[in-house]
């Protein structure tokens, strides 16, 4: 097969014809010129249009063939639009406007993307970082433009740190389909509103439920833009702020103990129960089927020395009861009696635990009538994590939303002739 025809079968070129195939230095040089049988086509409305005059040569990356990079070079022609009314450069069907590749080569570059770094994908394909972005940044718009949004009905908002100093973004995802639907900066009741905005008010009243942890900015937002939706509190924040009021409990105990040491001015401590909680954060926060040998062994001694993150432990663990019933009513019984428990062990973070489940007891009970969670969004969240993990992190959100986007919204990817594999 002769190589001209081999880059006919790889590039979209109806109206036009490969004049000469040149090897330079390491590359193909395909010259590509007007096939006369077409007229030349308006690129803002495809319309056929009048030839006026030709722009200077332009060149266009294709994918790679046999290790040798491969150059389009045309010149464009301006015509006429008797639609438009006024003068455009021609439709280039190769092209994607005025970026410097072809949408095979643009396809191809996104498809490693989603399965390498970028700065990888550049040093492969022998490109810029840049040019990585805006390949991803074309098949990323196709998709959006291309998905369907109708069938949403349970979404989960969350939102994931970007970086250090309390930088967040506010990821909304499709609890059914398991992938992306928007991203966006902060974590604020502006972020929330403008997701409504991009997201519409038909769809938006069109939702059954909506699950998202307590954070007010959200729950104004929400209850705003989706009056129809069963607002439910995620139950996996739920038990991790828990685990943060556990924890506190251990780590005040600690301090304690740590100022009886220096009263006393025991350099060293002369038995074990004067500094046994040191080490010990994991024991009490992790499931009990979890736990080491060594760590159960710590447990069982730890059990009989009278402690207080002892008993907010085994609050902890009853907590785990609260899901269980089959009806709202059952399970509201056993929250109030839960909430008396941890009120008469004066623990300060457990009590202040249970005046937050007592504000929020309304929408953590429809739990119950609606049993939906954002498991499936803190693996997501990994997921996300990971991404800006494996490109060692992004200096700009919008790189990373747009990342997000390819590697988590299932889009559909451009049409080519090249097909990757």
């Amino acid at each position: 097969m002769l190589v001209e025809k081999l880059i006919k079968e790889t590039v979209e070129l109806q109206g036009f014809r490969i004049s000469s195939v040149v090897k330079g230095l390491g590359e193909l040089l395909v010259t590509v010129v007007p096939d006369l049988r077409y007229s030349p086509r308006c690129g803002k409305c495809g319309t056929s249009g009048i030839y006026r005059d030709v722009l200077v040569k332009r060149s266009f990356r294709h994918v790679p063939l046999w290790g040798m990079s491969v150059t389009l070079k045309y010149a464009p022609r301006r015509v006429t639009c008797p639609q438009c009314g006024s003068v455009h450069v021609e439709s280039l069907p190769w092209a994607i406007g005025k970026r410097r590749m072809t949408k095979a080569f643009a396809v191809t570059i996104a498809t490693w993307a989603r399965l390498l770094p970028w700065l990888t994908v550049a040093k492969l394909m022998e490109c810029s970082w840049t040019t990585v972005s805006s390949a991803v940044e074309f098949v990323v718009e196709h998709g959006l433009v291309h998905r369907d949004l109708s069938a949403i009905t349970h979404i989960g908002i969350d939102e994931i740190s970007r970086q250090k100093g309390h930088v967040y973004l506010t990821n909304v995802y499709d609890l059914n389909a398991g992938t992306l639907i928007w991203s966006g900066e902060g974590r604020t009741k502006e972020t929330l509103t403008e997701f409504f905005t991009f997201f519409g008010e038909e769809r938006a009243k069109e939702l059954q439920g909506v699950c998202c942890d307590m954070w007010p900015a959200y729950i104004s937002e929400i209850k705003a833009h989706a009056p129809n939706a069963l607002l439910v509190f995620d139950k996996f924040h739920i038990i991790s702020t828990l685990g943060e009021a556990v924890d506190k409990v251990r780590r005040q105990e600690a301090a304690e103990k740590n100022k009886e040491i220096k009263e006393n001015k025991i350099k060293e401590p002369k038995n074990k129960d004067e500094n046994v909680l040191v080490g010990t954060r994991y024991i009490w926060l992790k499931n009990p089927w979890n736990l080491t040998d060594k760590q159960k062994s710590s447990l069982s001694y730890l059990e009989n020395l009278n402690l207080k993150i002892h008993r907010a432990y085994l609050l902890k663990e009853s907590f785990r009861d609260f899901w269980q019933p089959k009806t709202k009513e059952l399970a509201k019984a056993y929250l109030n009696h839960w909430c008396n428990m941890a009120v008469e062990s004066k623990l300060e973070p457990m009590q202040k635990f249970v005046n937050l489940l007592k504000d929020h007891e309304e929408n953590i009970l429809t739990y119950f009538d609606m049993k939906i969670s954002n498991g499936i969004v803190e693996g997501l969240n990994n997921k996300a994590k990971v991404i800006s993990h494996r490109a060692y992190g992004f200096r700009s959100a919008k790189n990373y939303i747009l990342n997000l986007y390819h590697c988590m919204a299932d889009l559909q990817m451009p049409k080519t002739m090249h097909r990757f594999t």
